[in-house]
């Protein structure tokens, strides 16, 4: 897609990755890797990316891949989110707009799972974006550079970068598209539902608290 880069962060992605390319062929990809050990380069070179090294944490790789996005639009995408067909459309008429260089979009989050845990929790990240303005990485994030670059891009932060960054951009300034970015379940049907549920809010409610990124990461997992 022409004036759109798409910027994925990777760490032993080789299992999702050929997947989430297909969705985006025909678009400026860069994957910046943070070190895997399995075939994830080697994918993302077959699939046309630019790879690049970056220290790991999805902070530094979202910055390392942005600085060599050559368009005035950003997509940053996960390597296990696989965007829906249409999907072009919606984008490009979000960024014919003008006015839409001040805003930031994201996309409808979706699980591949057919089971009613995923549908409840489609419903709740639903709600913490529109009553929260609090996306998270895995719905993607569509921005203008100049907005990108206004507020300060991606900080180096091992987790959270998401968050920070929506904050930064504000609740009036989000736009969820209706498209969605369907992301691979296997997090939580390895962990259980309300485990995985339940270590996602807490990091939250100890970024909130002020607890380094560094720290949350071991929580995470």
């Amino acid at each position: 897609m022409k004036g759109l880069s798409v910027v994925i962060p990777t760490l032993d992605a080789a299992a999702t990755l050929s997947a989430c390319l297909e969705a985006i062929a025909g678009c400026a990809v860069i994957v910046a890797d943070g070190g895997s050990g399995d075939a994830t380069i080697a994918i993302a070179e077959r699939g046309g990316a630019r790879v690049v090294r970056a220290d790991r944490g999805r902070g530094p790789q979202l910055i390392a891949g942005a600085a060599l996005a050559p368009s005035d639009w950003l997509l940053f995408l996960h390597a296990d989110t696989v965007l829906e067909a249409g999907w072009r459309a919606e984008v490009g008429t979000f960024v014919a707009e003008a006015d839409n260089a001040k805003r930031a979009a994201v996309f409808a989050f979706a699980l591949d799972d057919g089971s009613p845990q995923a549908r409840r929790l489609e419903r709740l990240v639903r709600w913490r974006g529109r009553a929260l303005g609090l996306p998270y990485g895995d719905q993607g994030l569509l921005i203008h550079r100049r907005l990108y670059d206004a507020i300060g891009g991606y900080r180096p932060l091992a987790i959270m970068e998401d968050v920070d960054l929506v904050r930064r951009i504000g609740r009036a300034r989000l736009v969820e598209l209706d498209t969605r970015a369907v992301t691979n379940g296997k997090r939580w049907r390895r962990e259980g539902w309300l485990r995985r549920s339940g270590r996602n809010i807490g990091c939250l409610a100890l970024y909130f608290a002020g607890v380094p990124s560094r720290y949350l990461v071991r929580l995470y997992g």
